[in-house]
C-alpha cells in the first residue's frame, strides 16, 4: 500500500459568530486527520491582526499544532517582533512568514520602520527563536515579479535568511509545479517544496481569487465547471476529482506533503485527504 503524505490545512479568520461557528464544525472534521499543523491567516489591517491573534491563542490553548501567519504589511518591525516574541512564550514554533499583500491593491511600499521583504522577516524571526519557518513560492511567478529569475532569487534569499520549508501557491497545472520543483533546485534551493492544494469549494470564487494572486484557471478546468452553476453536489465531485488526480502525479514524482487551501470548509479538503490514503485518528474511547 502507497504511503500516505503529510498534509496540513490553512484556515483564516471569521469575521462574524456564524464565521466562528463555521470554523469550529471545519476544525471539528479536519483536525482528526491529524494534520502537521493549522496555518492560520494574517490580515492586512488592525482588525484583521486582532482576529489573528485571537485564534492563533484559541487554538494554541486547545492543543492543536499551528502555524502562525506573520507579514511585513502595515506594522514595524518592533511590533512584528513582540508578537513574535509572545508567540515564542506561548510554545508556539511553526510562522509562516510573508511579504503580504498591499490592502485594496496598488505598489507594495513598506511600512515606516518596518521589515521591507519576506527575507528580512525570515531573518528577524531567526533571531527572535529557533521557529520552523515556511515562506512562499510561485510556481507560476508572484504577481509583483519582474520575472521568474527575480521569484526565484527571492525564493533563495529567504532560504539563506533561515526559512526551512516553501509552501507553493496553489496552481491546478501539475507541470508547471513540476518544472518549478526542478528549475529551484537547479537554481539552489535546497528547503522542501510542499505544493499549496485547492480543493475548489466555489468555482466562481476560485477564479476571482485566482486573478488576485496570479494563479491561472486553465481552459481544461473552466470546462469541467460549466454547467455546475446551480448542482453544488456534481460540482463538490469534480473539485475532489481533480485534486486528487493532481496530488497523485505529485505523489508519483515524489511530493510527500501537501499544504490544503481550505477556504475555512472541510468536505472537499477531508474527502481528498481520504482518496490519498490519509485516515482519522482513532479516538481511545471507540
Amino acid at each position: 500500500m502507497d504511503t500516505a503524505p503529510k498534509i496540513s490545512f490553512e484556515i483564516f479568520p471569521p469575521k462574524t459568530p456564524q464565521g466562528d461557528s463555521a470554523l469550529d464544525a471545519t476544525l471539528d472534521q479536519l483536525e482528526p486527520l491529524r494534520p502537521e499543523f493549522l496555518s492560520v491567516t494574517y490580515g492586512a489591517d488592525g482588525s484583521g491582526q486582532d482576529r489573528t491573534i485571537r485564534l492563533v491563542e484559541r487554538l494554541n490553548d486547545a492543543g492543536l499544532p499551528l502555524a502562525a501567519h506573520l507579514t511585513c504589511v502595515g506594522t514595524t518591525r518592533d511590533e512584528v517582533d513582540g508578537l513574535a516574541s509572545i508567540w515564542r512564550d506561548m510554545g508556539l514554533r511553526r510562522i509562516v512568514a510573508l511579504r503580504g499583500d498591499v490592502p485594496g491593491g496598488g505598489k507594495w511600499r513598506p511600512h515606516a520602520g518596518g521589515y521591507a521583504r519576506a527575507a528580512e522577516l525570515v531573518a528577524g524571526l531567526s533571531r527572535i527563536a529557533d521557529f520552523e519557518i515556511s515562506v512562499a513560492a510561485y510556481p507560476e511567478s508572484h504577481p509583483d515579479s519582474p520575472s521568474p529569475a527575480a521569484d526565484m532569487a527571492n525564493l533563495l534569499a529567504k532560504q539563506d535568511a533561515g526559512a526551512g520549508t516553501a509552501i507553493t501557491q496553489y496552481c491546478f497545472e501539475t507541470e508547471t509545479i513540476l518544472r518549478f520543483r526542478d528549475r529551484a533546485a537547479a537554481a539552489g534551493v535546497t528547503m522542501e517544496i510542499v505544493p499549496g492544494i485547492l480543493p475548489i469549494v466555489s468555482f466562481e470564487r476560485a477564479v476571482e481569487f485566482s486573478r488576485r494572486c496570479g494563479a491561472g484557471i486553465p481552459d481544461w478546468l473552466v470546462r469541467q465547471f460549466e454547467g455546475l452553476e446551480d448542482d453544488a453536489e456534481t460540482a463538490a465531485m469534480v473539485a475532489v476529482s481533480v485534486a486528487v488526480e493532481q496530488c497523485h502525479t505529485l505523489m508519483e514524482e515524489g511530493f510527500g506533503q501537501f499544504h490544503f487551501y481550505t477556504m475555512n470548509k472541510a468536505p472537499q479538503s477531508y474527502a481528498v485527504c481520504r482518496r490519498l490514503g490519509v485516515r482519522p485518528a482513532i479516538s481511545e474511547a471507540a
